[in-house]
């Protein structure tokens, strides 16, 4: 049985990595809706790929400003009623909660493990591979706890207007009616593989720029005579950790992602204003959706989205771990 320390220390990382997720998940929804609607499209988003391509027409969005534009003027901006720019918040911030709590209370407890101490100061020194490996089991436990969350969000932000599902619960019952219950969890594999590199290469990352940070001001320290033993990071470079920590990892692991989204609509019913729907078995699995977009789509078709996901995952990871460092020291000078 841990001991009460251990475990007041495993709650308030969980609720600390859960107040972070849903402060970026909402403020970066926006950019998540763009980047889910140019995701699930089949057709081709530039002409070069068009005429490649066995597909009759360019895809509804193909850019991300025309999108931005386009779903303005179709869905609005009532942010109170989750339409528009924030269409499948709801599922979001139920399924980023857990996520990020798991994520962080498992990712602290490994780190823990690996360091033979709790202590955010004993931690920094971990090596590059335990910080990478860390980060990607968290993930994959965080994943598994809240992917069918992660499907309904997808499947209510990727639809416009007139919505086919008028909210969450009809979503949930389509799935089970068509998929049964094992349609909750359409897409898991490639979102797992997808997230082992890509928790791996965040949490890697991140651990590796602070390194490198604190390196920097204690030589910047030293230069200016000041001689001083805190190398600790302000705010603003734990931010900028961050969101270089998410653009490295958004940029490497986008074609999963792409992937991982083909599956999780498939089957399910699409306005046809927003173009062809993914049909039942399109893909045979992961490796076959990975042979078959580049061929029918281009090799574009693999980093759809790319642009908005790009452009979110910056803030979103700078938001993400800026909020959970300043809530977890909140917690520490309160409840320590």
């Amino acid at each position: 049985m841990e001991e009460p320390g251990q475990l007041k220390r495993a709650l308030m990382d969980a609720a600390a990595g859960a107040t972070a997720g849903a402060v970026s998940r909402t403020v970066t929804s926006p950019l998540d809706v763009i980047k889910i609607r140019f995701q699930v499209q089949l057709e081709p988003t530039s002409t070069w790929a068009l005429l490649g391509s066995n597909l009759p027409a360019r895809s509804k969005y193909t850019g991300i400003f025309q999108a931005t534009r386009d779903i303005f003027r179709e869905e609005g901006l009532p942010v109170r009623y989750l339409e528009g720019f924030w269409r499948g918040n709801v599922p979001a911030l139920l399924m980023v909660v857990p996520y990020t709590a798991i994520q962080f209370a498992v990712l602290q407890k490994l780190k823990t493990i690996a360091a033979g101490s709790s202590k955010a100061e004993d931690q920094v020194h971990l090596s590059p591979y335990l910080s990478y490996v860390s980060g990607a089991l968290a993930g994959c436990a965080a994943t598994i706890g809240s992917y069918p969350f992660d499907l309904l969000r997808t499947i209510l932000a990727s639809q416009g207007e007139p919505k086919v599902y008028p909210n969450m619960r009809s979503a949930l019952l389509d799935i089970i009616r068509t998929r049964g219950f094992r349609g909750l969890y359409a897409g898991l594999t490639p979102t797992l593989i997808e997230i082992i590199p890509y928790a791996g290469l965040q949490f890697g990352t991140y651990d590796t720029f602070k390194r490198w940070t604190m390196v920097w001001n204690h030589y910047r320290s030293s230069k200016a005579g000041l001689h001083s033993e805190d190398d600790s990071l302000s705010s603003f470079q734990l931010f900028l950790c961050g969101l270089a920590a998410g653009t490295c990892a958004k940029l490497v692991c986008h074609p999963l992602d792409v992937v991982k989204k083909r599956f999780q609509i498939e089957g399910l019913q699409r306005h046809p204003r927003y173009g062809a729907r993914v049909e039942p078995s399109t893909y045979r699995n992961m490796f076959d959706a990975l042979n078959r977009i580049p061929r029918l789509e281009g090799w574009s078709g693999l980093y759809k989205g790319i642009v908005p996901s790009t452009v979110k995952a910056a803030p979103a990871g700078a938001v993400t771990f800026f909020v959970f460092e300043s809530t977890s020291h909140w917690f520490e000078s309160t409840f320590g």
